[in-house]
């Protein structure tokens, strides 16, 4: 069971009536590469569980106080869910990193009548319940009776649609003014006039502020690699991961990462068909004739929080156009077999 320190122990007990308490990361751990089920790259075309998983966030109250947290509810696929509570509310808005419960849901009937049972055990060993139902959380006491209502919300990333600043170089518009991929080798744009995995720029680029803003398809039965792959590869060979990781405990390989490099400080991983922003700052190595005297750094920020700080990248991420470190290189958004769209991509080089 997952320890909670005796400071927040008390107020957060009605959280385990939400979701079941287990040890360990989530399901959605498992790494493997193979499609496991269907894959949706359109927010209109998806399934009966689409509609339920996502981010909620309300208050109950404790002692007569209000007190406030988020739940993530990740599709599974048939109808299973994880469940992820955050006391506080939800990262990057409210909650304080490590403490949170993790737990598991199934959904009961269809449509707009769908619900999901959640069921769990309270620190003191008390069974719990409670349901998602009509858009909202509905926590219940132990006679079924509602106590409290977490409603569910969207959040939009603050630098979502930002323009390019002067000095900027568009690398591709896609925001409803231009699909033109000029700019780009192999460029392709699906029917929506979204920009599609797989392109490099046909320019390179040093030091660098990037804007990057995607949407990652929905796969409920995949996991691991295998659940909405990409990577913006800054130069040509430091990736920064994309990945459907939204509920997960972040590793090296997942969204928001420095591949192999570093984890993000905070998983900011919006639910999959969401957009998404990167507002990366790149710092090239720098040369003595062949022999590099500094390494690259990168901070990243996901959806408008920074996740990484400053990090310095040593090595290159195999899989780029560019296999070994120079002073100026393109961006690859990396194909990986998944349907990853971008749009509104510019480029405001340092120098």
């Amino acid at each position: 069971m997952i320890a909670i320190s005796s400071r927040t122990r008390t107020p957060f007990t009605i959280l385990a009536a939400l979701i079941f308490l287990c040890a360990g990361n989530l399901s959605l751990s498992v790494d493997t590469a193979k499609a496991a089920g269907p894959t949706f790259a359109d927010p209109a075309n998806t399934d009966d569980d689409f509609p339920i998983q996502g981010e909620y966030v309300g208050e109950v109250k404790h002692d007569g106080q209000p007190v406030r947290y988020g739940v993530q509810v990740i599709a599974l696929g048939d109808g299973r869910f994880d469940a992820v509570g955050y006391p506080g509310g939800l990262p990057g808005a409210g909650w304080t990193p490590p403490n949170k419960i993790s737990g598991k849901g199934q959904r009961e009937g269809n449509g707009a009548e769908a619900i999901v049972k959640l069921e769990g055990i309270d620190w003191g060993g008390a069974t719990r319940k409670g349901e998602i139902r009509q858009g909202a959380i509905v926590v219940l006491s132990e006679s079924g009776e509602e106590i409290a209502k977490l409603p569910k919300e969207k959040r939009v990333s603050p630098s979502l649609g930002k323009k390019a600043p002067e000095g900027a170089v568009v690398i591709f518009d896609g925001m409803g003014t231009s699909t033109d991929t000029a700019k780009l080798a192999d460029g392709r744009v699906s029917e929506d006039g979204l920009l599609m995995q797989g392109v490099t720029t046909k320019d390179a680029f040093g030091d660098a502020l990037w804007h990057i803003e995607f949407r990652l398809p929905y796969q409920p039965k995949d996991r691991g690699q295998g659940r909405g792959n990409s990577g913006a590869y800054v130069q040509g060979c430091y990736e920064v991961q994309m990945l459907d990781s939204f509920g997960l405990n972040s590793k090296q390989d997942d969204c928001g990462a420095v591949y192999s490099v570093a984890a993000p400080s905070l998983n900011m991983c919006l639910p999959p068909l969401e957009w998404q922003t990167y507002d990366i700052e790149f710092t090239a190595p720098q040369f003595d004739g062949d022999t590099k005297t500094t390494n690259a750094r990168m901070t990243v920020r996901h959806n408008g929080v920074v996740i990484q700080e400053n990090v310095e990248v040593s090595k290159i991420t195999p899989g780029g156009p560019q296999n070994q470190m120079k002073p100026l290189g393109p961006l690859y958004l990396q194909n990986h077999g998944n349907p990853v769209r971008y749009r509104n991509i510019w480029v405001l080089p340092k120098s």
